[in-house]
């Protein structure tokens, strides 16, 4: 089953290769880090793609902790993982749903803001990184929700995610306590190889995976590719039959 993960990541760095090549690349730009790229277009489009560049990353680097048993840092990544996936819905379905509002305004502005001026000032010191409220993104998915779960259900999905998987960025200790196995117990700092953790933590990141799909399908749905966005819904009812997954389809076209 291990090898349509690989294929599953490769055409997701496909998808991400064709859209990059929709807009206009990035510029050298001076800023207080010096000269660094930047894209010269600082819309949803370019946002989509550096969100969609995170999340395949992440998952690339969640299957390696996985394959060396590295659990608790695996769940750290999967919360982060939750956080991309709904920023990539989000800002597709404002594209999509002709939708977007001044919370989409907002989150780009928040988005795009340097951590330094021109004089090397850190932005972030000064005043502060503007966040959006994960609750207002939540509220803006579930009125768009293409699933057929109802808004309530899938707003106590999402918290639960978010509680779940922030035990692993704070460190709670019922998380961490799973590294602490054997006769006497004692806690095992390389990986938890050849523990009953590593078959639960395989299924779960298949949802991952899963996502990672959608997240391209609803990517190239913003981007306007028709025949991408048919590719990539027809390899995710693939998936669902080679990694044994039985998930409510998403929707074949936008409103």
């Amino acid at each position: 089953m291990s090898n349509i993960f690989g294929i599953t990541l490769e055409n997701m760095e496909r998808t991400l290769r064709v859209l990059e090549a929709r807009v206009s690349r990035p510029i050298p730009t001076k800023t207080g880090q010096g000269t660094v790229l930047r894209y010269k277009g600082k819309s949803a489009p370019e946002a989509i793609i550096q969100k969609l560049a995170r999340y395949i990353s992440g998952l690339n680097a969640a299957q390696l902790l996985l394959n060396y048993g590295y659990i608790q840092e695996l769940g750290a990544i999967q919360r982060m993982l939750d956080e991309f996936h709904e920023d990539i819905s989000f800002l597709a379905f404002g594209i999509i749903f002709r939708d977007q509002d001044d919370l989409h305004k907002r989150y780009l502005e928040y988005f795009y803001l340097e951590e330094f001026d021109l004089d090397g000032k850190s932005i972030a010191y000064s005043q502060g990184r503007p966040l959006i409220p994960r609750k207002k993104i939540r509220e803006y998915l579930a009125k768009h929700n293409p699933s057929g779960i109802s808004d309530k259900e899938l707003n106590d999905l999402q918290k639960a995610l978010t509680q779940t998987y922030s035990g692993y960025v704070h460190g709670a200790s019922p998380h961490i306590m799973d590294m602490c196995i054997g006769d006497p117990p004692s806690f095992r700092v390389k990986g938890l190889v050849g523990t009953i953790r590593i078959p639960e933590h395989f299924d779960d990141l298949k949802n991952y995976y899963y996502r990672g799909i959608i997240s391209c399908a609803f990517a190239a749905k913003a981007f306007g590719d028709e025949v991408l966005f048919k590719e990539i819904t027809d390899f995710r009812n693939h998936f669902e039959i080679e990694a044994r997954m039985d998930i409510a389809k998403i929707p074949k076209s936008g409103r």
